[in-house]
Protein backbone atom coordinates (compact mmCIF):
# COMPACT_ATOMS: atom_id res chain seq x y z
CA UNK A 1 0.00 0.00 0.00
CA UNK A 2 1.51 3.49 -1.40
CA UNK A 3 -0.41 5.38 1.61
CA UNK A 4 0.59 3.51 4.12
CA UNK A 5 4.26 3.18 5.15
CA UNK A 6 5.26 0.63 8.34
CA UNK A 7 8.78 1.19 9.92
CA UNK A 8 10.25 0.12 13.35
CA UNK A 9 8.48 2.28 15.41
CA UNK A 10 5.54 2.82 14.02
CA UNK A 11 4.01 3.90 10.48
CA UNK A 12 3.31 7.29 8.00
CA UNK A 13 0.33 7.42 6.43
CA UNK A 14 -0.25 9.77 3.14
CA UNK A 15 -3.93 11.33 3.44
CA UNK A 16 -6.22 13.48 0.96
CA UNK A 17 -8.38 15.36 3.70
CA UNK A 18 -11.79 16.93 3.03
CA UNK A 19 -12.78 18.76 5.77
CA UNK A 20 -16.53 20.43 6.51
CA UNK A 21 -17.72 16.73 5.82
CA UNK A 22 -20.82 15.70 7.22
CA UNK A 23 -18.74 12.74 9.25
CA UNK A 24 -15.27 12.18 9.99
CA UNK A 25 -14.49 8.90 8.41
CA UNK A 26 -11.99 7.05 5.93
CA UNK A 27 -13.66 7.43 2.43
CA UNK A 28 -11.52 5.10 0.52
CA UNK A 29 -8.21 5.10 -2.05
CA UNK A 30 -7.52 8.63 -3.68
CA UNK A 31 -4.71 8.35 -6.14
CA UNK A 32 -1.80 7.32 -3.53
CA UNK A 33 -3.40 8.82 -0.94
CA UNK A 34 -6.02 7.88 1.03
CA UNK A 35 -9.13 10.13 1.40
CA UNK A 36 -10.45 10.99 4.95
CA UNK A 37 -13.16 12.86 5.37
CA UNK A 38 -13.44 15.53 8.40
CA UNK A 39 -15.89 16.86 9.69
CA UNK A 40 -14.03 19.98 11.40
CA UNK A 41 -13.75 23.28 9.67
CA UNK A 42 -10.14 24.12 8.00
CA UNK A 43 -9.88 26.96 10.32
CA UNK A 44 -6.88 28.50 12.45
CA UNK A 45 -5.74 24.66 12.92
CA UNK A 46 -9.21 22.76 13.69
CA UNK A 47 -8.92 20.41 11.02
CA UNK A 48 -5.35 19.36 11.95
CA UNK A 49 -6.44 19.06 15.25
CA UNK A 50 -9.43 17.16 14.61
CA UNK A 51 -7.28 14.77 12.32
CA UNK A 52 -4.41 13.70 14.75
CA UNK A 53 -7.29 12.98 17.57
CA UNK A 54 -9.61 11.22 15.11
CA UNK A 55 -6.58 8.74 13.89
CA UNK A 56 -5.39 8.72 17.65
CA UNK A 57 -8.90 6.87 18.51
CA UNK A 58 -8.81 5.22 15.36
CA UNK A 59 -5.42 3.16 16.05
CA UNK A 60 -5.98 3.46 20.10
CA UNK A 61 -2.78 5.30 20.86
CA UNK A 62 -2.36 7.94 22.76
CA UNK A 63 -2.81 11.47 20.84
CA UNK A 64 1.14 12.15 21.90
CA UNK A 65 1.76 9.41 19.68
CA UNK A 66 0.22 10.80 16.39
CA UNK A 67 1.97 14.08 14.41
CA UNK A 68 1.62 16.14 11.37
CA UNK A 69 4.62 15.37 9.20
CA UNK A 70 3.72 17.71 6.39
CA UNK A 71 0.44 19.62 4.74
CA UNK A 72 -0.20 21.30 7.59
CA UNK A 73 -2.24 23.66 5.07
CA UNK A 74 -2.64 21.35 2.64
CA UNK A 75 -5.05 18.60 2.15
CA UNK A 76 -2.84 16.31 1.16
CA UNK A 77 -0.70 15.48 4.55
CA UNK A 78 1.34 13.18 5.98
CA UNK A 79 0.75 11.74 9.21
CA UNK A 80 3.45 9.67 11.60
CA UNK A 81 1.88 7.13 14.47
CA UNK A 82 4.08 5.92 16.79
CA UNK A 83 3.49 2.77 18.78
CA UNK A 84 0.87 1.11 16.85
CA UNK A 85 0.02 -2.32 17.66
CA UNK A 86 -0.92 -5.30 15.04
CA UNK A 87 -4.64 -4.63 15.79
CA UNK A 88 -4.46 -1.17 14.52
CA UNK A 89 -2.21 -1.70 11.65
CA UNK A 90 -4.28 -4.81 10.13
CA UNK A 91 -7.23 -2.06 10.68
CA UNK A 92 -5.88 0.37 8.12
CA UNK A 93 -4.54 -2.27 5.74
CA UNK A 94 -8.34 -3.02 5.50
CA UNK A 95 -8.90 0.52 4.43
CA UNK A 96 -7.95 -0.40 1.14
Amino acid sequence: MVWLRQSDDGVVLVLHVQPNARHTEFAGPHGEAMKLRLAAPPVDGKANSALLAFLAAFCEVPRAAVSLLSGESSRAKRVRIDGIDDTALTRLRRLG
